[in-house]
């Protein structure tokens, strides 16, 4: 998936006819868990010439008399190893944290609570259509890349920008992150094992840069762990949250939040906000800042808006303590269009000239750009208005300092 002349995509292989047939429904095992043990039904060793990205395979069954034919999708990431400029991160774990599949068993449907702690997501399992707040039937077998991810793929490969890909498991290893300049976490980031907190808190220490072009990021400690056959990191199981929770989370969310016992670092020694209550919402993005670089060519003034572009969950709470970090813009989102809520974009330096952004949005791609077939989300009675050449501007000056040589 890419740009590919505006395509979207290039075929990269066929297979088949193949003869299906009906795996077994796995039972469920501790902690809610869905494992599928199945017998393959085509493999295949990936080229050496296949570059690093997202692939989607689509099954389509065969038609038969009047019968409609089926289609769906797997999704798979092709990594690579080579020194690059950005590292775009697929958030992988939360696709799987809201995964139902096959009926309702992704973590949010243990019947205690939709954050009951100890619940359990395989990776050993299709991907179910995304549940929350409208219809994706394109999310059936891509997780949430196709909704949230997929356009700034698209924009950073139309750009003709450097870029490598990898899955959230990958980052559990901070030499993956540091081989290149700039970590780039995308869409709906929520699920993180806490090594992976701690590769980025050193890759930043490093000198690496860190865009947060995504919200409701690290908000819960999410261990991997091996699968029934004991191949590494195909279980993510909900622990509790990072940092712990606030009086306003726990007095609003009490029936769905654990009860946790314990709490991870603050997110925001990695992010500079974190997730707040309401959880979720829309609004506009606002510029507070205009004076400062990222702003550079947008003709933005203070007080100046892109519509609905923050949504449908964003980041609060700053870190103010920080030292030199900035709001550079922020606003109120509004849930169902009658409960407020504040958010805040943030940036803050690195030890060695590097930057930690955060837009504080899910939505930030839907800024710049719209792939084929691409449905622009409506969530709390607004949406992002589409490609804006104020976030395409932005985005350009994050990664054109991200990516430039260190100073001699």
């Amino acid at each position: 998936m890419g740009y590919y002349g505006g395509h979207g995509g290039r075929l990269m292989k066929s297979a088949g006819p193949l003869e299906g047939k009906p795996q077994p429904l796995p039972e469920v095992g501790p902690n809610r868990l869905r494992e599928c043990r199945w017998e393959p039904s085509l493999e295949f060793t990936i080229p050496e010439d296949w570059t690093s990205g997202v692939y989607l395979g689509k099954l389509t069954t065969l038609p038969a008399g009047n019968r409609p034919y089926w289609q769906s999708y797997v999704i798979f990431i092709v990594r690579d190893r080579r020194p690059a400029h950005l590292l775009f991160q697929c958030s992988d774990n939360t696709w799987q944290a809201y995964n139902r599949w096959p009926d309702d068993y992704s973590l949010y449907t243990h019947p205690e609570g939709a954050h009951h702690p100890g619940v359990a997501g395989s990776f050993d399992r299709p991907y179910a259509k995304f549940p929350m707040f409208a219809d994706f039937p394109l999310s059936v077998g891509t997780g949430e890349f196709l909704l949230w991810e997929y356009p700034l793929c698209y924009w950073l490969e139309r750009e003709g920008l450097d870029v490598t890909y990898c899955s959230n498991a990958d980052v559990l290893d901070s030499s993956f992150v540091t081989r290149c300049r700039a970590f780039v976490s995308v869409g709906h980031d929520e699920y993180w094992d806490i090594r992976q907190y701690r590769a980025i808190e050193a890759a930043i220490g490093e000198g690496v840069n860190v865009l947060w072009l995504s919200a409701n990021d690290v908000y819960m400690v999410s261990p991997f762990t091996p699968s029934s056959t004991g191949v590494p990191n195909r279980i993510i199981t909900r622990l509790h949250s990072y940092g712990p929770l606030r009086p306003e989370e726990i007095e609003r969310y009490s029936e769905i939040l654990g009860p946790f016992e314990g709490a991870g670092p603050d997110e925001r020694n990695i992010i500079g906000a974190r997730t707040v209550v309401p959880f979720n919402g829309s609004g506009d993005w606002i510029c507070t800042a205009p004076d400062h670089w990222i702003f550079e060519g947008t003709g933005m003034a203070k007080g100046d808006f892109i519509p609905g572009l923050v949504g449908w969950e964003f980041h609060g709470d700053p870190d103010l303590e920080r030292e030199g970090l900035e709001v550079v813009a922020q606003g109120t989102v509004w849930t169902h269009g009658v409960t407020p809520g504040e958010w805040a974009a943030t940036i803050f330096p690195g030890p060695k000239g590097n930057f930690v952004f955060n837009a504080s949005t899910i939505f930030w791609a839907q800024g710049l750009d719209s792939p084929p077939g691409h449905t622009v989300p409506w969530t709390h009675f607004t949406r992002p208005l589409g490609p804006d050449p104020r976030v395409q501007r932005i985005t350009r000056n994050l990664i054109d300092r991200a990516a430039a040589p260190d100073p001699a």
